[in-house]
């Protein structure tokens, strides 16, 4: 089965308020078995300027379908409207590749 991954550029405006959005988005991520590969961290933008300043999040999950699950489900949608509250995000739900 192939992995899913879910990978997000988020610019928070208001780093305090976002931690409301941590706390809520924990209880999807452990309920679909998400496991962070990158959460913020250091990074340099090599080319391009369109990341500049935005935190970066990967997400894994067991299969594609989870990881579509776990955003369409009931605890990911109360999340995003704390999220989106303190912050823009750019996210895509990806096919992991096996070759």
């Amino acid at each position: 089965m192939t992995k899913g991954y879910w990978i997000a550029h988020v610019t928070v405006s208001d780093p305090e308020g976002y931690k409301e959005y941590v706390a809520a988005n924990a209880i999807a991520f452990k309920k679909y078995g998400a496991k962070f590969v990158v959460r913020g961290g250091t990074n340099r933008v090599a080319a391009g300027t369109a990341m500049n300043g935005k935190r970066h999040v990967v997400l894994e999950f067991e299969s594609y379908a989870q990881a579509l699950a776990c955003y369409d489900s009931p605890e990911y949608a109360a999340a995003i409207k704390i999220r989106d509250k303190y912050s823009v995000a750019d996210l895509v739900i990806i096919e992991g590749y096996v070759g």
